[in-house]
C-alpha cells in the first residue's frame, strides 16, 4: 500500500480513482517541498505584537524545520475573522473532531485516494508491511511551545494503550493477531512501529479518526494524571469527583470520540485552533482560537491558519441551527442539514443567507441500515431474529421504493449493503437481495414459520402467545430521516403481522443499550460504500459500537476472544479473511478476499438495508474561501477536515 518513502498507496490510488472519476474534478490541496531558501515565514498580526513585547517566541523558533506546506484550494489566503459553525446538543463531539481534528501521522488526501505525510513528513515501510519507521518533523511543537518528539508517541503506546486499566483492550486499530504493535523511539525524532505480522492498510487506517493516538496524548501534561509518573492520582481523582485515575485522565486528556477531548483549555494540541471556551454541559458555545506553534505553512510562508479562531454555536435541534443557516448565521455546516429534505429550502435562501452549496460525495453504502441484535439476552428473540427465513421476510415486507420516494425524494434505488455500485468491488447480489416488495412471500415465510396465530389487531403471536413485537432504537436529532423511514417500515410490518415501536432515543442512550446488549434492532447509516476495507463493521463485527447486528461477537473479535460472544463458524471465517486482507498490500488480493467476504455475508444477511446512501451537500458562506466545491461525505474521511479548515479564509 506504500513505497518506502512514503508517497503512498499508489495501487490503490489508481483503483480509488477510478471509482471516483465520477464525482468530477475534485480541486486538490497538495504538497510543496519546504527549503531554507523559501520565502521568510509570515504570522498573524496578533502574534506580531506578542512576539514583539516577548510574550511569544519568534516565529522561527516556533515552526518545525521542515514545516508542512500547503498548496491552497484557490488561492493564498489573508488573516482573520472566525468561523461560524454550528453543533447539535452536548454530544455532538465529533462535529468538533470534524472541523479541527485532523493531526494524524498521516492524512487524506482531498480525492480519497491516497495518503500524504501530516505530522509525519516520510515514512518507511518494510518488505513485508508489518514494520513502519515514521519520521516526525524536527523542532515540532505542541501548542504550549512544548517540543512533540518521539516519547510522545511511545509514552501513549506504553503507558496508556497497554494499560488496561486505560483500556481494556487495545484499540484493533494498533492489533495484528490479537497481538498490540511495539511501538520504539530510534531516536528524538524517529518511531518504529512493529507489528505481529503484515499489515498493509496501516497507512490508511492511521489517516482516519480512529488513528489520531499517536498525537493525542503530550506525555508532558498526561503524565501529571498517570499513576506511573505521580503519586497522587487517587486524591486527584476524588478533587475531580471521577471514581478513578482512568476517569481523571480521559477529563483531563479526553479521548479521539468522547467530549472531554473538547473540554479541556489547559491541555496541549498539534490542531490548528486550540479551546478557549470548553465544550462542556451546559455551554451554549464553544471557542477555539489560534495555535501559535501550528506546523503548516501556505506557498509562501505564512503560517497557518489563516482565520483566528472557530466559535461553534449549541442549537439544542436541527430547526434551530437551520434557521441560523438559511440567515445566514453559519459560515460553513453540512453535519446535522444535509438531507435531502432539506436541501430544497437551503438551496432558495442562498442569496438571502449570502451562502453556496457545495456537494459532499457521499462515501456510505446504505443510508438506513436496520440491525436486528443477532445476540439478543432474550433467548426466544434471540432464536427468531437468527432465522435468516424470519430476516428475509421482514426485508421483502418493506416498500423500499414507497420510502425513497417519500423520505428520499426519489433520489435513491434500493439496496441492503456492500461497495457502492460504481466500486471495482461491487457485490451486486449482496446489494440487492430481499429487496423486491414481496408482502406475499413475507406472509408465507412467516407462516411457514408457525407464525399463523393472530390477535386482535391481526399481529402474529409467537409459539409461547406472546406478540411478534420489536422495538427499533433510533436518534432523531441526529437522523430525522430515519424516523419518517421507520414510520413506513413499522406500517409495512404491520401489514405481515409484526408490531413495531420506534424507540426515539438520545445519542448517549443509545450507545449505552448497545453496550449493554439491550436493543432489539437498531438503526443507524451504513458505512463502507468507497471504503469497504477500511470500514467494514456491516460485513464483519468488527466494531464493538458500530456492528450492531452482533456487538458481543465484535468485543470478542477485538478481545482475541477473551471477552463478548464467541461468533458462527460462517462469521469467524469472515473475520480471518479480513485480518488477512487487511494485513497485505496486494490490491488484486484484497479483492479476491473481499469478494468471499461478501459471498459469506450475503448468504448469511446479517441484517437489512432500505435504500443507497445519496449524495448531500453542505453550505460556505460566500466570503469564506478556499472550501473545495466538491468533497467526500464519510466518517472514514472526516468531512470536512482533510481539505484543510486551517486554510479556509475571508475575502475582505
Amino acid at each position: 500500500m506504500a513505497n518506502k518513502k512514503g508517497k503512498g498507496l499508489k495501487g490503490l490510488a489508481l483503483t480509488r480513482r477510478q471509482l471516483m472519476a465520477g464525482a468530477g474534478g475534485l480541486a486538490a490541496t497538495s504538497i510543496v517541498s519546504w527549503s531554507a531558501s523559501a520565502q521568510q515565514a509570515k504570522e498573524a498580526p496578533e502574534f506580531v505584537q506578542l512576539v514583539a513585547d516577548k510574550k511569544l517566541p519568534p516565529l522561527a523558533e516556533r515552526l518545525p524545520k521542515i514545516p508542512l506546506v500547503v498548496t491552497p484550494v484557490e488561492r493564498v489566503g489573508r488573516y482573520g475573522g472566525q468561523i461560524r459553525r454550528g453543533l447539535r446538543g452536548s454530544a455532538d463531539h465529533n462535529g468538533i473532531l470534524r472541523m479541527v481534528g485532523n493531526q494524524g501521522l498521516t492524512r487524506w488526501n482531498l480525492e480519497f485516494t491516497d495518503v500524504l505525510p501530516s505530522v509525519a513528513h516520510k515514512w518507511d515501510v518494510s518488505a513485508d508491511s508489518s514494520e513502519f519507521t515514521f519520521h516526525l518533523r524536527p523542532g515540532m511543537k505542541w501548542s504550549d511551545g512544548h517540543p512533540f518528539t518521539a516519547d510522545d508517541i511511545v509514552f501513549v503506546f506504553e503507558d496508556c494503550l497497554a494499560n488496561t486499566e486505560l483500556y481494556k483492550t487495545p484499540p484493533a486499530l494498533w492489533t495484528i493477531g490479537g497481538q498490540m504493535c511495539k511501538v520504539s523511539k530510534v531516536d528524538d525524532v524517529t518511531v518504529k512501529f512493529k507489528f505481529a505480522g503484515p499489515y498493509g492498510m496501516f497507512l490508511q487506517q492511521m489517516a482516519t479518526p480512529l488513528g489520531q493516538h499517536p498525537t493525542l496524548f503530550p506525555k508532558h501534561y498526561c503524565t501529571k494524571f498517570h499513576p506511573k509518573y505521580v503519586q497522587n492520582t487517587a486524591d486527584l481523582a476524588k478533587a475531580a469527583n471521577v471514581p478513578d485515575w482512568g476517569a481523571l485522565f480521559r477529563l483531563r486528556c479526553g479521548d479521539i470520540e468522547i467530549p472531554s477531548r473538547w473540554g479541556n483549555p489547559e491541555k496541549p494540541t498539534l490542531d490548528p485552533w486550540t479551546i478557549a471556551e470548553p465544550y462542556t454541559g451546559g455551554a451554549t458555545r464553544v471557542v477555539l482560537k489560534r495555535n501559535p506553534y501550528f506546523w503548516q505553512v501556505d506557498t509562501e510562508g505564512n503560517q497557518l491558519p489563516y482565520v483566528d479562531g472557530i466559535v461553534f454555536g449549541i442549537s439544542q435541534d436541527v430547526e434551530s441551527l437551520m434557521l441560523d443557516v438559511v440567515s445566514g448565521k453559519i459560515d460553513i455546516q453540512e453535519r446535522h442539514i444535509d438531507t435531502l429534505q432539506n436541501k430544497p429550502t437551503v438551496a432558495q435562501s442562498a442569496q438571502r443567507g449570502n451562502y453556496r452549496l457545495f456537494e459532499t460525495i457521499n462515501a456510505n453504502s446504505q443510508q438506513m441500515a436496520i440491525y436486528p441484535n443477532l445476540c439478543h439476552k432474550d433467548a426466544a428473540i434471540r432464536a427468531i431474529l437468527n432465522n435468516k427465513d424470519f430476516r428475509s421476510a421482514l426485508s421483502h415486507g418493506i416498500n423500499r421504493q414507497e420510502i425513497i420516494d417519500i423520505v428520499y425524494l426519489g433520489q435513491s434505488q434500493p439496496w441492503q449493503f456492500g461497495p457502492r455500485p460504481t466500486h471495482p468491488w461491487y457485490h451486486e447480489k449482496f446489494g440487492r437481495q430481499f429487496t423486491e416488495y414481496d408482502p406475499k412471500k413475507s406472509n408465507e415465510l412467516l407462516d411457514k414459520l408457525g407464525y399463523t396465530r393472530r390477535d386482535g389487531q391481526n399481529i402474529r403471536l409467537r409459539p409461547d402467545g406472546q406478540k411478534l413485537f420489536f422495538a427499533i432504537d433510533v436518534i432523531p436529532t441526529l437522523y430525522p430521516d430515519q424516523v419518517d423511514a421507520l414510520e413506513l417500515v413499522k406500517r409495512h410490518w404491520s401489514a405481515i403481522g409484526i408490531d413495531v415501536k420506534i424507540n426515539t432515543i438520545e445519542r448517549a442512550l443509545y450507545y449505552t443499550r448497545g453496550d449493554n446488549n439491550d436493543h432489539d434492532f437498531a438503526v443507524w447509516q451504513g458505512p463502507g460504500g468507497l471504503e469497504p476495507l477500511i470500514d467494514a463493521r456491516d460485513w464483519v463485527a468488527i466494531h464493538p459500537q458500530g456492528s450492531r447486528f452482533g456487538l458481543p461477537w465484535a468485543t470478542w473479535y477485538v478481545s482475541n476472544g477473551r471477552d463478548g460472544q464467541e461468533p458462527p463458524e460462517n462469521h469467524k471465517r469472515r473475520m480471518k479473511l479480513y485480518d488477512e486482507a487487511r494485513s497485505i498490500s496486494d490490491v488484486k488480493r484484497q479483492g479476491v478476499l473481499m469478494k468471499e467476504i461478501l459471498d459469506l455475508a450475503t448468504d448469511a444477511f446479517d441484517a437489512m438495508g432500505i435504500c443507497l446512501a445519496p449524495n448531500l451537500f453542505g453550505i460556505a458562506n460566500n466570503r469564506l474561501r478556499n472550501v473545495p466545491a466538491k468533497m467526500p461525505g464519510a466518517w472514514s474521511w472526516p468531512n470536512p477536515g482533510p481539505s484543510l479548515p486551517q486554510q479556509y479564509f475571508f475575502t475582505g
